[in-house]
């Protein structure tokens, strides 16, 4: 087995806000479909790669208890992180250091209520 993790959904209770959210945070154009009887959309990543997607379904809640999801933050988390500020999110634990070999993590709330981390090696 390659990675532990093959999928993710972060709950949303607003699609139309949150694809506007991560597609600020992430950069990128975050587009929804019906599909698996909620809404979905899809976030960014690679054939073979780890993936997720924004869900709003009735059995969902966004929350700020339970799993927690860490996205890439890219080369360097100051930049992500400016960028959930200015998205509305709020970043509950800036960026800290978790080791020098492992490299930084800081979690958000994100648009809907969720607890999320963000992780890069600067």
């Amino acid at each position: 087995m390659k990675n532990a993790l093959n999928w993710f959904e972060i709950p949303v209770a607003d699609m139309t806000r949150a694809c506007r959210f991560y597609g600020h945070v992430l950069d990128t154009t975050i587009t929804p479909d019906t599909m698996c009887g909620g809404q979905m959309a899809p976030l960014p990543y690679a054939d073979g790669a780890v993936g997720g997607s924004l869900f709003k379904h009735d059995d969902l809640q966004p929350s700020a208890q339970g799993t927690l999801v860490y996205l890439n933050g890219g080369d360097d988390l100051a930049p992500f992180l400016e960028r959930v500020s200015a998205a509305g999110g709020s970043i509950t634990l800036p960026k800290t250091e978790i080791s020098p070999e492992i490299g930084y993590m800081a979690l958000f709330i994100d648009s809907e209520g969720n607890r999320v981390g963000v992780h890069s090696p600067n």
